[in-house]
């Protein structure tokens, strides 16, 4: 694996809960004890049921949410320490792909000023160097001609064009790494796959680093090289992505993938053996392993008093699973 540009290790991020706007009620456990690399030039995927902090993660990795503990660094620089000046120059490192397009463009802008306003606000001053750089990304996300989408706002755009903007202006500042986080949820079928392609495509050309984020296990195989699945603010399991999704040894990576739908028709009726009940409370999560209220495999007196380790049951994947502590 090449040089790894983002590293977490025991990443925290908590907010706090009050009640009548003075007494603390807790903190919800959004992400919880993370640890994770992405190498340059490197797709992975992070994927778990809603709620499982997917999009905490992205938003404290963008620095739009403070770390309550743990570590960060990007390209070796500890994002913790960073000053005002230092952040705003990360942020032009780092594109972000919101799942809504339709709330993630400024109505009252034209395609041109949301495309110019970051180029403004990190210093490109120079008009002719602003424009340039918008027909280029403009055509790399294949709005063409140019010249046609400039002067349209966002509500004279289809939802695939809208998204292709968000793209372009994650795009626009050159960044190092792009966050997706779940850039097709919003749209139509029709038009997911083309944009997933458009992603990975254009990662692979610009040497990009990507991180994605999808409940959706069957696109990730497309798009990723390593998948990190999450439950609970917690990163329960870890492999390449056919090594993972081949070899599942996670009950709850498990489960994921017996929740996928089957496109045959015959096995419409099949009852689906998937856990029964819902992902615990982030303010109150249980003690041990935070699937085995819903594990059939769960053991107790270990899995609901002890949280896991990571073990290897495979060679380069990893799982927090007391399954596998046997194996060791």
């Amino acid at each position: 694996m090449s040089t790894p540009l983002l590293v977490a290790r025991g990443l925290h991020t908590w907010f706090e809960v009050r009640r009548w706007g003075f007494f603390r009620v807790g903190f919800v456990r959004a992400v919880d004890g993370v640890d994770f690399s992405l190498a340059k030039g490197e797709a992975v995927a992070f994927v778990g049921e809603s709620g499982c902090g997917k999009s905490s993660l992205a938003r404290t990795l963008l620095g739009l949410h403070l770390p309550t503990d743990g570590d960060v660094s990007f390209d070796g620089q500890d994002m913790r320490n960073l000053s005002k000046a230092e952040l705003h120059a990360y942020r032009a490192k780092v594109g972000y792909v919101q799942q809504d397009p339709y709330g993630a463009l400024p109505p009252f802008m034209d395609v041109r000023r949301i495309l110019t306003e970051p180029l403004i606000v990190h210093g490109v001053k120079d008009a002719a160097e602003r424009d340039r750089r918008i027909r280029e990304v403009l055509e790399e996300v294949r709005l063409s001609p140019a010249d046609d989408f400039l002067p349209k706002f966002p509500h004279q755009l289809s939802g695939g064009q809208q998204q292709r903007v968000v793209i372009a202006r994650a795009l626009i500042l050159e960044p190092e790494m792009i966050i997706a986080d779940e850039p097709v949820s919003m749209l139509d079928a029709s038009v997911r796959v083309e944009i997933l392609n458009l992603l990975r495509n254009i990662q692979i050309n610009r040497g990009l680093s990507l991180a994605f984020i999808t409940h959706d296990l069957s696109t990730v195989r497309h798009y990723a090289e390593r998948i990190f699945v999450m439950y609970a603010g917690r990163i329960v399991e870890t492999a390449p992505v056919e090594e993972l999704l081949d070899h599942p040894q996670h009950p709850y990576t498990q489960a994921l993938l017996a929740a996928i739908a089957d496109p045959d028709p015959d096995n419409a009726d099949h009852q689906r053996d998937v856990p029964v009940g819902e992902a615990p409370s982030l303010l109150n999560p249980p003690a041990g392993c935070r699937f085995h209220p819903r594990c059939p495999q769960a053991m107790g007196g270990l899995c609901d008093v002890e949280l896991p380790p990571d073990f290897e049951p495979r060679p380069g994947h990893l799982s927090a699973c007391w399954l596998h502590r046997e194996q060791e």
